[in-house]
């Protein structure tokens, strides 16, 4: 019988070595998630995006959601359950019970889940902890849903999806706008314009009385909007949203939307109505 060999310490930083240090999964995924989101953001389809990045269409949808670009009513039943079943249950349980009140395979709950080890961030995020292209969808998403179904309350989120966005007044004077919380954690209905070291607080009413004065489709100055405290803002705000259009010679000064149509819109009993006359291309000129 052979001697037991003699205990031999182990050094300090031993033990298997990673296969490869340079490795980083985390980096990884949120290298995979920008470029899925650059896609999309491209109006790319989930296959067309898988075929390019080499990618199961199922794990483009995941990269999306995890991003918080993606949405589908599937997706928000799925995520609305999970969330709801998580406050009481540990992760595995949630997406069982998920499964089984949703009457879906476990495989599709977490499909339609974000990754763990991903940073996911939902669409009530600060622009800060997005994208810049998870940033865009937001603004044509909120854009989207107003043309479908043109409210006061839908209005007010494209005013939200908008805010930190730079735009240009009359005179071409750049300038943007922060809408902050309340002390009960909802947004207030008042935008502070930041331009230079000077800020301005524009109130929500005085843009609802602008979009009701709207008449004809070139809105030759500020003051065709109405007499309106904080009305230079709004006519630029207005320019970019795609609600009017300004003469040539201010263009010339505000910037270029490009392929953008007149939106025609009035107030009526607290609800904002209006007429789309065409597609509005969210992409600007001299950004």
């Amino acid at each position: 019988m052979r001697e037991k060999r003699a205990y031999k310490p182990r050094k300090p930083g031993g033990g298997r070595k990673k296969f490869k240090s340079e490795y980083d999964a985390g980096k990884n995924l949120k290298e995979q998630m920008d470029d899925a989101v650059a896609l999309y953001d491209a109006e790319m389809s989930l296959q067309a995006i898988g075929d390019a990045l080499n990618l199961n269409p199922i794990k483009v949808r995941k990269l999306l959601i995890t991003a918080g670009v993606y949405e589908s009513d599937v997706a928000e039943k799925v995520k609305n359950t999970f969330e709801e079943y998580r406050e009481t249950q540990d992760y595995k349980t949630s997406i069982l019970s998920t499964a089984n009140t949703l009457q879906l395979s476990k495989a599709s709950v977490t499909s339609y889940l974000p990754y763990q080890k991903g940073v996911y961030f939902p669409s009530t995020a600060s622009k800060e902890k997005i994208s810049i292209g998870a940033e865009r969808q937001r603004r044509y998403r909120a854009m989207k849903r107003w043309r479908a179904d043109p409210t006061e309350e839908n209005f007010w989120g494209v005013v939200l999806a908008y805010a930190g966005v730079k735009f240009k007044t009359y005179s071409g004077l750049p300038f943007s706008y922060e809408i902050k919380k309340g002390r009960n954690g909802e947004y207030t209905k008042e935008l502070w314009i930041d331009r230079r070291e000077k800020s301005k607080s524009l109130a929500w009413s005085s843009l609802l009385l602008a979009l009701g004065n709207i008449k004809g489709e070139v809105v030759e100055r500020p003051k065709a909007l109405g007499d309106i405290r904080g009305v230079t803002y709004i006519y630029g705000m207005f320019y970019r949203f795609g609600l009017i259009d300004v003469p040539d010679e201010v263009k010339e000064k505000m910037g270029h939307p490009k392929n953008r149509k007149k939106i025609g819109c009035y107030v009526q009993k607290s609800t904002v109505l209006c007429a789309v006359t065409e597609e509005v291309n969210l992409s600007w000129e001299g950004r």
